[in-house]
């Protein structure tokens, strides 16, 4: 990857960690709001998409303790610590099955699908085992309830959006022809 790639990247990060920490404001803070919309794994995952597997695991990991230290939300134990996991296996498995996937028809929705089981898979697990730790329990119905039934609603805007952003930034060639950028930095 050369300096310009990488800078491109790194500006991409930073914007969706940016967007991490003020999207939430868009739920006035109310903790129920939040959790049934989700609003940081949007830019995280848009993030893999866009930037690639590392820089969506590092904007993930980061977001959610950074909002916590600085906004006090997402309290951080257990939540901004969970979070922080799901989120970057978010951003991690949706670039690297975007890339991995190329010339796949329907890559996106494979990518985000299998990105937005896995993070909540891992969120289960890291919540049950921090739980654990300090005493607390974490059922099968808690699990469900927070990362499924209860994210009804953010599940379903990110199965709209993510796919109109990520097409959108593939028309305007600003992702998904890491070929042709390959190439044509070979022939430089």
């Amino acid at each position: 990857m050369n300096n310009r790639e990488r800078i491109k990247k790194m500006i991409t990060s930073a914007v969706c960690l940016a967007l991490c920490m003020v999207l939430p404001f868009l739920t006035g803070q109310i903790q129920q709001i939040g959790n049934a919309l989700c609003p940081m794994h949007l830019p995280v995952m848009i993030c893999g998409f866009a930037a690639g597997p590392q820089f969506g695991l590092l904007t993930g990991l980061i977001a959610p303790l950074l909002r916590s230290a600085v906004f006090g939300m997402p309290k951080l134990f257990p939540n901004a610590i969970a979070m922080s996991a799901e989120l970057a296996v978010y951003g991690l498995v949706s670039g690297l099955l975007y890339r991995r996937l190329s010339g796949v028809k329907g890559r996106i929705f494979i990518s985000l699908i299998s990105a937005m089981l896995a993070g909540r898979l891992v969120w289960g697990g890291v919540t049950a085992v921090l739980l654990g730790v300090s005493g607390g329990k974490f059922t099968l119905a808690a699990f469900a309830a927070g990362a499924f039934t209860g994210a009804v609603p953010g599940i379903i805007l990110q199965i709209i959006l993510i796919p109109l952003i990520v097409s959108a930034l593939e028309r305007s060639g600003f992702i998904g022809n890491e070929k042709k950028s390959e190439k044509s930095e070979k022939s430089i």
